[in-house]
């Protein structure tokens, strides 16, 4: 089942196997025509000759990132860092889809304003096979036996890693990875005589939401996230999508949004929310929502497992001491119920300091990094999601969640995210580039039936027609 993608190939591409249109749907600059023959000199070169670390000395590294409690952790120890190395490392934090935009405006330019880049695991094979970041296999085949030891690339877990590789070479190195969960209030369902099963039913969940909603003054049944987005409402969604048997094509990229799966999928989501959900939820993305659970708001919530950290950190969540972790609900099947992603660091291919950037993530990346978060910030702090160490060798794995984290992480296949055949790789995400324009588009209809302005049967009819003319227009579906 499953596979690679089966996009047609004969397209005309240019030197970095870009076209003009996939640049512009990447994010690419408004007005790209004049910066357009510029993105082939920025296609990528890998790892300089071979230099000591002390060349390296006053070299200043700029890091283009996302704003998450995780980075902001980074940026406050990164004195560590220069201080071993003589590297400085200046921070431009950026929202998500800002970051995407500037990262392509600064490799078509090929301006090297940017040495690493934060990347997510959508983005890493995509930009790989751009060559808008190097491999970093080079980098690797020229540390020291001592280096390599130390870093220990092969205590990376094996499902981030090949998230993060494109035809078998590792194009960014995880900065923390993630499936999903289902947090919950143990003060709460003990109150009303409840018990959370290990493994729930989305129907069970319903039957909690229901009875909890309002048993406390200002706490919801659940809190979802809302906000329009392929990274926001649609990452839990598409998980919904497929443990109720849907998938977004068959095998021939005809989209099957308007199946009874997805519909069904669609009618439970929105009576969640509708019925039993946080006010105003459309306007709620992560952020949001674990502020609204770690404010108390919520009897559950489910979203990213790297939340439970920060949930469980009495100096940021008023429920640390009350929370309860159960696996991602499934429905009819449990084929892609949990998701799998990983915000990465990767060097730009335009970078003009690449063996400082290499230098910069391999310390972000490596034990010695997370050995620091747990003794100077908490060892709920630490990155999750990335080493085999973290849940064999720190206090991180005696956390109650750590054991289904790693779990969730290891079960999760975004080769094979349904129940049937698909032509993509992903789970909460179709790993091609159009998905950016049409998994936001979907999920704007998302919110609009979440909000009540639309029906169910309005909203896979829009999302159909939406990802239908995608496909077309991306040459998959000839029809």
């Amino acid at each position: 089942m499953g596979g690679k993608s089966t996009r047609p190939t004969g397209d005309k591409r240019e030197k970095c196997g870009l076209t003009r249109g996939e640049f512009l749907k990447l994010g690419g600059l408004a007005g790209a025509g004049a910066a357009a023959p510029s993105l082939l000199s920025g296609c990528g070169s890998g790892a300089s000759g071979k230099i000591s670390k002390g060349d390296l000395a006053g070299t200043t590294v700029t890091v283009a990132t996302v704003s998450n409690s995780q980075m902001t952790d980074m940026e406050s120890l990164v004195g560590r860092f220069t201080k071993q190395t003589g590297i400085k490392v200046r921070f431009l934090t950026l929202p998500e889809n800002n970051l995407r935009q500037k990262v392509t405006q600064d490799v078509a330019m090929n301006a090297g304003d940017f040495d690493v880049v934060t990347i997510g695991s959508y983005d890493t094979p995509i930009w790989a096979k751009y060559k808008w970041i190097v491999p970093l296999d080079p980098f690797f085949s020229r540390m020291s036996g001592t280096e390599r030891q130390r870093y220990d690339l092969k205590d990376l877990l094996k499902p981030i890693r090949s998230l993060l590789s494109r035809n078998g070479r590792l194009f960014a190195l995880p900065f923390y990875g993630e499936s999903s969960m289902l947090f919950y209030r143990r003060d709460l369902f003990e109150k009303a005589k409840l018990k959370m099963p290990d493994h729930p039913k989305w129907e069970e969940v319903m039957g909690f939401a229901r009875k909890l909603n309002g048993i406390s003054a200002g706490v919801h049944g659940i809190i979802l996230r809302g906000e329009p987005g392929w990274g926001a409402n649609m990452a839990p969604f598409d998980t919904f999508i497929n443990t109720y048997g849907g998938r977004w094509f068959n095998m021939n990229w005809e989209p099957q949004l308007t199946s009874p799966q997805v519909k069904k999928a669609a009618q439970v989501y929105s009576t969640l929310l509708q019925k039993y959900g946080q006010p105003g939820a459309t306007s709620d993305n992560f952020p949001e929502c674990e502020t609204a659970f770690a404010g108390g708001n919520g009897a559950m919530w489910y979203d990213a497992t790297s939340a439970a950290g920060y949930l469980s950190d009495p100096k940021s969540s008023k429920v640390a001491d009350r929370l309860g972790f159960a696996y991602g609900p499934t429905a009819v099947t449990p084929h892609g119920a949990h998701w799998l992603w990983s915000w990465a660091l990767a060097i730009e291919s335009s970078s003009r300091h690449k063996d400082a950037a290499f230098e910069f993530i391999k310390w972000a990346t490596s034990k010695e990094y997370l050995d620091l978060v747990g003794r100077k910030l908490g060892w709920e702090r630490v990155p999750p999601g990335t080493r085999y160490y973290t849940y064999r060798s720190t206090p991180y794995r005696h956390k109650p969640w750590a054991e289904i984290e790693l779990n969730s992480i290891n079960t999760a296949d975004p080769q094979h995210p349904t129940k049937q055949p698909v032509p993509y790789t992903g789970i909460q995400y179709v790993e091609i580039p159009e998905f950016q324009d049409f998994g936001d588009a979907v999920g704007r209809y998302l919110a609009a039936l979440i909000a009540g302005k639309i029906s169910v049967d309005q909203f896979v009819k829009e999302a159909q027609r939406e990802v239908l003319t995608a496909v077309r227009q991306g040459g998959y579906l000839k029809k």
